[in-house]
């Protein structure tokens, strides 16, 4: 028997459950497929031939089950992946905060440049990525930041399935007029980059001006209910990322998990601090100290991801407790003890499905 949360993206794609599974290490995508649900890799941080690699050993292990990889390629990026010409406009008040971070925190000084250092967010580096993409079997693409019409027309030529992210309906017009597919309603509940529209304002908009798309919603879904309530605003799915934080499969550092297991609804936090951009994230001493009066404004993308790169890569090589933070939305506090990917997957279908058949009465 078909289940209740069948929809038009379950057919598009072949799968039981329109769950997308955003993600960051490639056990949680695994077993999110295997679970009947979809993965989808966050590669955005990931060097062309990381790409390659992590795309090739996902299909190795999910057989012919359908999956995706999520980039980010941002507008007024620079031209070039050149640290050196970034490092030389960074303001020298922004390095004494930072050098103020390591004193105050006794951070040891960083081994290795940090996940948002060890390249420049570039036009070369995308259209790299891009082209890393475009050479695997991956079935969806997805767009975090930014709709680019080229790249929404070569995945699909492609054969591939594209998604854009979008958190306004402003977005929504440049997702559309660009091409892509499916589009994912993120409302301000989100973990990671999110905007200023609230999840149950946002989805019934972008679904009236989705023509005839579907959409999925984010934001906030941590639950079977919040599943069967994205299907009653319109959306034919949903996006939901912060609950694999919490998973054996994400193998997230000790001291962070116990940080997730023990936030509450408010302990989520907006900042600039870590892209430039606005994110959601749990609060930490990192996010305090960058709203602190002292504090200088955060850079824009990627001036930020160089200034801080390197320091928070060394806050989690050297596990300094006070500053480790993550993306996370507020579902977060909907988990309160550690859990595997296919049990999510599996409790979201069964309370989604139980909250659909109280509503039919």
């Amino acid at each position: 028997m078909p289940s209740l949360l069948r929809t038009r993206v379950s057919d598009m794609l072949g799968i039981e459950y329109p769950i997308f599974a955003f993600a960051h290490h490639e056990d949680v995508i695994v077993e999110v497929c295997k679970a009947g649900a979809i993965g989808v890799y966050g590669g955005t941080r990931k060097t062309p031939a990381e790409i390659r690699d992590v795309l090739a050993n996902i299909r190795a292990r999910v057989g012919d089950r359908p999956f995706g990889i999520d980039l980010v390629i941002p507008k007024g990026m620079p031209q070039h992946n050149n640290r050196e010409d970034i490092e030389a406009q960074i303001p020298s008040e922004h390095r004494v905060f930072v050098d103020h971070l390591y004193a105050k925190y006794g951070v040891g000084r960083p081994q290795r440049a940090g996940m948002r250092s060890r390249f420049v967010r570039s036009e070369d580096m995308a259209a790299q990525q891009l082209e890393a993409v475009l050479e695997s079997d991956v079935n969806v693409f997805a767009l975090g930041i930014g709709t680019p019409p080229e790249a929404v027309k070569a995945a699909q030529s492609d054969g591939k399935t594209v998604v854009s992210l979008i958190g306004s309906p402003r977005h929504a017009h440049y997702a559309l007029d660009g091409g892509a597919d499916i589009i994912v309603a993120q409302g301000y509940d989100a973990g990671g980059h999110t905007g200023t529209i609230g999840t149950f304002s946002l989805v019934p908009q972008i679904v009236d001006l989705a023509r005839g798309r579907p959409v999925l919603a984010a934001g906030g879904v941590a639950t079977g209910r919040h599943i069967a309530a994205a299907l009653a605003l319109g959306a034919e799915g949903v996006w939901v990322g912060t609950p694999w934080l919490v998973t054996r499969e994400n193998h997230t550092d000790p001291i962070l998990l116990k940080k997730l297991l023990a936030a509450g609804p408010e302990d989520t936090v907006i900042s600039r601090a870590d892209s430039g951009k606005t994110l959601r994230q749990i609060r930490s001493a990192w996010s305090e100290e960058w709203a602190a009066s002292e504090a200088p404004p955060p850079l824009k993308m990627p001036y930020q991801d160089i200034l801080i790169g390197d320091l928070l890569g060394a806050i989690e090589d050297h596990h300094v407790e006070p500053l480790i933070h993550t993306p996370a939305g507020q579902g977060i506090a909907q988990f309160s003890e550690e859990t595997t990917a296919a049990e999510v997957v599996r409790r979201f279908v069964a309370d989604a499905e139980a909250a659909l058949l109280r509503l039919r009465g």
